[in-house]
């Protein structure tokens, strides 16, 4: 990266020491402050932060100049110092001023809940898309930022008419070039989109589904993905853990197959420029046939979880905004108590299309794959049509896909009665009968 791509000065450093300072302004009442402050601690972690000290305070008037008040600026800064941290992460979005007020206050870096998810981004991820949406977001976020990230403010470029008029101040310059660069990266990334498009149409004329997963960022996406494909996935337990999508073919009872695509995770207060970044992949999701969306059904915020998941996915247009199928695969009884385990057992057997799981160690994952293929059923309508008899491939994919309820042949040809859902009967049209 060039100088202006990113604040070098703000960088993270794996292996420092941080204290989590979260300011409670009363906007999440789902979630506990302990989980909040674990769940920070996590994302620190997840790119190698030594946190130290995990620290709430009750806001009930921000302040403009520092987000907190002045002797809670105080006790952040002399936390930071018994604790001999060099960096304090807060758990909230703040402003550039409000961040550059706090470093002189604390005398540490200071970085907010949005620059630290930027940061573990930009270290998972993997392929050329995810670095362009990544830088993407990461320079949309620091466009705002260019009033604390150079020392030379005020010195002028001289005139030499290439990188721009006279007395133009550094920051103008800066800024016009992120501007570009922005405007460059959003033009390549079209270019996957398209790409990524064309894609999808061949799958969607091919004769299988496409199911996505979906969930809160470690709720076991990844190891779920894993079982069912016996693929080698990244899976630990770290949040973000799977930056980049993947696809890989699966076994459904009833397709000939399906492909399964694991998902970056969601999570509360995802930044904006990365729900913006991230569009042209989440676009995979709005297309799939069936969505399975993975909870940690032990996770003590898990009803919080599923509610941010559902947010993200309405804002990008998929699953019930989209008349999408869904399934929830609610991941980790394992890690319940045995009384708990059976109370949850019992709370799924009550509602549609939820399928209490293990994706450890495997426990309803086969109810899970079967669910599934029932969903993929669904809106089944019956349709008549005709194949010759040589037509063997169509007639094999008929049987694999759909329910043939009647055959009435004839010498050189046979009239079929078969129920297939909208999607499949699309595909067949698209494959074997293009004349239709």
């Amino acid at each position: 990266m060039n100088g202006f791509e990113r604040d070098h000065g703000n960088e993270v450093t794996r292996g420092a020491k941080a204290i989590v300072a979260l300011p409670e302004l009363g906007s999440d009442a789902r979630r506990s402050t302990e989980a909040r402050l674990d769940e920070a601690a996590g994302l620190a972690e997840a790119i190698g932060i030594e946190v130290k000290e995990k620290l709430s305070f009750r806001v009930r008037a921000p302040k403009a100049a520092t987000l907190f008040g002045s002797g809670q600026v105080e006790s952040i800064g002399v936390a930071a110092a018994e604790a001999e941290a060099e960096l304090i992460i807060i758990d909230a979005p703040i402003t550039p001023i409000q961040q550059r007020n706090l470093e002189t206050a604390t005398k540490a870096k200071v970085i907010d809940r949005t620059g630290l998810i930027l940061e573990i981004f930009g270290e998972r991820a993997a392929t050329a898309e995810g670095r362009l949406q990544v830088e993407l977001a990461h320079l949309d976020y620091q466009a705002g930022r260019l009033v604390r990230s150079w020392t030379h403010l005020e010195r002028q470029r001289g005139g030499f008419g290439f990188l721009g008029g006279p007395g133009e101040t550094q920051i103008e310059a800066d800024r016009r070039l992120i501007r570009d660069r922005m405007a460059k990266l959003r033009k390549e990334l079209e270019q996957v989109s398209r790409t990524r498009s064309l894609h999808r149409a061949r799958r969607q004329r091919a004769p299988w589904p496409v199911i996505a997963l979906v969930g809160y960022t470690n709720a076991g996406k990844s190891t779920l993905f894993n079982r069912l494909t016996n693929a080698d996935v990244m899976a630990e337990n770290l949040l973000f853990a799977t930056l980049d999508p993947t696809m890989r073919e699966i076994a459904v009872p009833g397709f000939d197959k399906a492909i399964l695509s694991d998902t970056v995770g969601f999570i509360s207060d995802l930044p904006t420029q990365l729900v913006a970044a991230f569009r042209a992949t989440l676009e995979e999701v709005i297309s799939a046939d069936l969505i399975i969306h993975v909870r940690d059904i032990s996770h003590p915020d898990t009803d919080a979880q599923r509610e941010d998941v559902e947010q993200v996915l309405k804002e990008i247009g998929a699953a019930a905004e989209n008349g999408q199928p869904m399934i929830e695969a609610w991941n980790k009884i394992d890690l319940l108590a045995p009384e708990e385990a059976a109370s949850v057992a019992a709370e799924a057997q009550r509602k549609a299309d939820v399928v209490p799981i293990s994706a450890t160690s495997g426990k309803g994952v086969d109810t899970l794959i079967q669910s599934a293929a029932e969903r993929l059923r669904q809106g089944s309508k019956l349709r008549c049509f005709t194949l010759p008899a040589t037509a063997g491939e169509a007639i094999a994919w008929l049987h694999a896909n759909g329910e043939v309820v009647e055959q009435r042949p004839d010498e050189l040809e046979t009239e079929y009665e078969v129920r297939l859902s909208d999607a499949d009967w699309a595909r067949f049209r698209s494959n074997y009968l293009p004349a239709a």
